[in-house]
């Protein structure tokens, strides 16, 4: 299998370089970036599987690349807030995942390979706020309520499996767990690629 291609993007080169030994062989960082505008020109030059990016870089951040690029490539977030406005803006904004900067090596390159396979990622911490702003959005939107099935998917998401692993615990297909997915963001009136993320916000459900 080819090596997942990477754009790290961090104003801390001794972060970048750390980050790079932690992803190991299954990932080829193909360049490096110090703000958001050099992490834009290096994402349409590489045109990479996964971004990497930092939230809080001169030029805009995180935010600004995951705007101007969230729908040409998969962004993961890789910061030290924990804020829920953070969070929150993040996937808005077309980030696909958010990972504190603590999460260890082994967790972080599956979590980073399920993001280039285009799974949502989030740091299990995060679990308690993205309930609380599932709930809020349920209440505003007036959505449907969810199944018993496809709140038992959204919680074994929440735990970090993938689909695979969610429907050989449910006994179901892989491709039933993407039609659950496709019907949460249904309920929630959801639709651009981007958002899709967004279903992480229901994760950790009870």
């Amino acid at each position: 299998m080819a090596a997942v291609t990477v754009v790290l993007a961090d104003d801390h080169p001794i972060w970048r370089d750390g980050v790079r030994a932690d992803l190991g062989p299954e990932f080829r960082v193909v360049a490096e970036a110090g703000s958001a505008d050099e992490a834009v020109a290096a994402i349409r030059s590489h045109r990479p599987d996964l971004v990497v990016c930092d939230l809080s870089m001169p030029g805009g951040g995180g935010i600004k690349v995951a705007r101007t690029c969230g729908t040409e490539t998969r962004i993961v977030m890789l910061t030290v807030s924990e804020a829920e406005r953070d969070l929150l803006d993040a996937v808005a904004a077309g980030a696909i995942g958010y990972l504190v900067k603590s999460t260890p090596g082994p967790e972080l390159r599956s979590a980073l390979l399920r993001a280039a396979a285009g799974e949502p990622v989030f740091s299990s911490t995060l679990a308690a706020l993205l309930l609380g702003e599932f709930r809020r959005l349920s209440k505003a939107s007036g959505s449907q309520p969810l199944s018993p099935r496809e709140r038992e998917v959204l919680q074994l998401v929440a735990r970090g499996h993938s689909y695979r692993s969610i429907g050989e615990r449910l006994f179901i297909a892989e491709k039933t767990v993407e039609n659950h997915v496709r019907n949460i963001l249904a309920k929630l009136h959801l639709s651009r690629r981007h958002e899709l993320v967004r279903y992480a916000l229901e994760h950790g459900i009870e």
